[in-house]
């Protein structure tokens, strides 16, 4: 039996792998323009840092890490997300002791495990972006306004921006005794994790997906309507700024997001076309962060989105990424000597910068020229005992079947190619 890939992983063929090019460089492009600079941080990380950065009672943590003990008997975690990571390096290379915000974006797989769905993997891969140092609600506005604006290049439609607060440390001390006091009746009502989150973390309770828990927590008081006055200010400043860049934007009370350390900003950007898995984009305010992973007391604003998700939504929407430039000249050949002299051609044209191809499997004239047009080859040229002893060569374009007949050289091959191709 064939060994196939992991349940939950796949492959991204030459086929396919140029709809990746094209987000991930409007991605970095749209990064650049906002100032934020490229951060890479490893496959994996110590297993102690998402257990105190992200949450020992969240999912992520309990359920869905995969962990290991390498050989020196350390844990070790395949990174689930990559905020805490981030936040790692930060305080690691001292970097709030350089000109704050820190701006930082990634493009980085993340692994998680978890029950494989359309649009959720267990290797995945993802955008984000991070501001740390900034305490101020126009940071939170910045990180949703590059994510509206990536999309909107994009092309997306129908994407709806779902803004929350859930408040500090502060308020949410007396938010927890009221929700506790309304779930201590709903008890029964609810599913084995939500029971478990009732005494760990009752909030995430609001974000359970199962229907009878939907059902049970009707009329729950909701973080919103707690938080203190530093927060309300804070969320105050953020519609404020949304609305000063026109952005639409819906409250929505409900969010809270699956991670212990988001503080005050919660949003998320939803999708009607791809199913229960709605949301494209998701992220949050962490103030208590950085300070928690031993860093100084620093606040910290973030988004995350994965590209597997993004790429169904495109497809969803009909919205065709344009392929890759093809092959501009496929060298075929009669004979052997030109056989082997088409592999040296190829390579000169490819140093030149043009896209080159030639034959590898003994193929017959007939069946390279086939297989050129496979490869969407502009131009080609066939060389042969009389091109060879003539040193001359005729480059045909496909599209026309115009010939031009030039000396066997590369930089007339070269400039005949890009002079056809700058002509259309």
């Amino acid at each position: 039996m064939a060994i196939q890939a992991p349940r939950g992983t796949r492959d991204v063929l030459p086929g396919q792998v140029y709809k990746w090019h094209y987000v991930e460089s409007m991605y970095r492009q749209i990064c650049r323009e906002f100032g934020f600079g490229e951060i890479r941080t490893p496959i994996f990380e110590d297993t102690e840092l998402f257990v105190r950065g992200v949450g020992e009672t969240t999912d992520v943590v309990q359920k869905e890490m995969y962990t290991f003990e390498d050989k020196g008997g350390r844990s070790i975690t395949l990174k689930p997300e990559v905020t805490a990571p981030v936040v790692r390096a930060f305080i690691e290379h001292k970097l709030y002791a350089d000109t704050q915000p820190f701006k930082a974006y990634y493009i980085t797989p993340c692994f998680r495990y978890e029950r494989p769905q359309s649009g959720r993997l267990r290797a995945f891969h993802q955008f984000g972006i991070e501001i740390i140092g900034s305490p101020y609600a126009s940071a939170d506005a910045e990180v949703i306004s590059l994510a509206m604006l990536f999309f909107e290049r994009l092309g997306l439609k129908n994407l709806e921006l779902r803004i929350n607060s859930v408040g500090c440390p502060k308020c949410r001390k007396e938010y927890g005794k009221r929700l506790r006091d309304f779930l201590a009746q709903k008890l029964p009502q609810l599913c084995e994790t939500c029971k478990t989150r009732y005494n760990t973390n009752p909030m995430r309770i609001i974000d359970c997906k199962e229907e009878k828990c939907q059902k049970a927590i009707e009329g729950i008081p909701l973080m919103i309507d707690y938080i203190c006055q530093e927060c309300r200010d804070h969320f105050e400043n953020l519609k404020e700024h949304l609305e000063g860049m026109g952005m639409v934007y819906t409250i929505d009370p409900a969010i809270v997001r699956g991670l212990d350390y988001y503080t005050k900003t919660a949003f998320e950007i939803v999708s009607r076309d791809i199913g229960s898995q709605g949301t494209v984009c998701g992220g949050g305010r962490y103030d208590g962060l950085v300070e928690e992973c031993g860093g100084p007391d620093t606040p910290g604003i973030g988004f995350g989105l994965g590209i597997e998700r993004l790429l169904l939504t495109l497809e969803s929407q009909g919205i065709e990424i344009e392929k890759e430039e093809d092959t501009d000249l496929f060298v075929a050949s009669i004979g052997c000597e030109a056989a082997k002299m088409s592999l040296s051609i190829a390579y000169k044209l490819r140093a030149a910068g043009v896209k080159a191809e030639c034959d590898h499997m003994g193929r017959s004239l007939r069946a390279q020229m086939k297989y050129s047009d496979k490869l969407g080859a502009k131009f080609t040229i066939v060389l042969g005992d009389q091109e060879l002893s003539q040193e001359m060569v005729a480059v045909k374009n496909m599209a026309s079947g115009e010939e031009t007949k030039v000396e066997l050289d590369i930089q007339t091959i070269k400039n005949t190619i890009m002079t056809e191709k700058g002509s259309k």
